[in-house]
């Protein structure tokens, strides 16, 4: 899918391998499925026309249909249906990600977190248990942190323009957002942080912590503007 993935676990270990090689199995099998840098992928033959979400493998229909779910829910600054054809890689990320996490919660005591590309999914074992601290990166410093978050269970997703210049589009428009720097949104699952990090970056506005919140309760939103 064009990025990092890492595992991070910590309390008893034994047995974890034989699941941590399963979660990375999952996750290499979304990318021959979902990589539209692949030609060889389920998603590039969608994009050719050579295949239908219906006739696809069962994770490309269920990725397909959350697609329809999130265009919905953000009024359409969600799309995975644009002019150069089906990409789901605003949402499958977080999907894929989520999906191969479950195995590790079912690791008896064990606390985890999957880094996908700067987007986390985990969670603490034990009510006790020390958070998890994910630090957001200044877009203006790579160097350096903006904040620093604790995580016990669910998602962070951060969407923005600092590494990869103006890529996420607003697809009212067809043209690329600008008005938002960054923008970071946390919550009970990945999938849906990442689905709304993109989303309200490409929507931007004054009031668009409160969008997210109207549309996604429990999650929230920290947005760096443009001077």
């Amino acid at each position: 899918m064009g990025t990092h993935l890492s595992v991070h676990l910590r309390g008893s270990l034994a047995g974890a391998g034989p699941v941590v090689e399963a979660v990375f199995a999952d996750l290499r099998r979304a990318d021959e499925l979902f990589s539209t840098y692949r030609p060889d992928s389920q998603v590039s033959a969608i994009r050719r026309r050579e295949l239908s979400p219906a006739q696809a493998h069962p994770w490309v229909a269920e990725v397909a249909a959350l697609c329809d779910e999130a265009r919905e829910r953000t009024e359409g600054y969600f799309d995975a249906w644009l002019p150069g054809g089906f990409d789901p890689s605003g949402i499958v990320k977080g999907w894929a990600a989520e999906c191969a996490a479950a195995r590790l919660a079912r690791l008896p005591g064990v606390d985890y977190y999957l880094n996908a590309g700067g987007d986390i999914t985990g969670r603490v074992a034990t009510a006790g248990g020390t958070p998890w601290r994910v630090g957001v990166q200044d877009p203006g410093r790579p160097d350096a942190f903006l904040t620093v978050l604790e995580l016990r269970d669910g998602g962070i997703a951060t969407s923005g323009s600092a590494e990869r210049g103006p890529h996420i589009l607003d697809p009212h428009t067809g043209n690329a957002a600008s008005e938002l720097i960054s923008l970071t949104v946390t919550g009970p699952a990945l999938l849906w942080a990442d689905v709304f990090a993109t989303a309200a970056f490409a929507r931007g506005g004054p009031d668009v912590e409160r969008w997210v919140a109207a549309r996604a309760p429990g999650y929230r939103v920290a947005a760096v503007v443009r001077a």
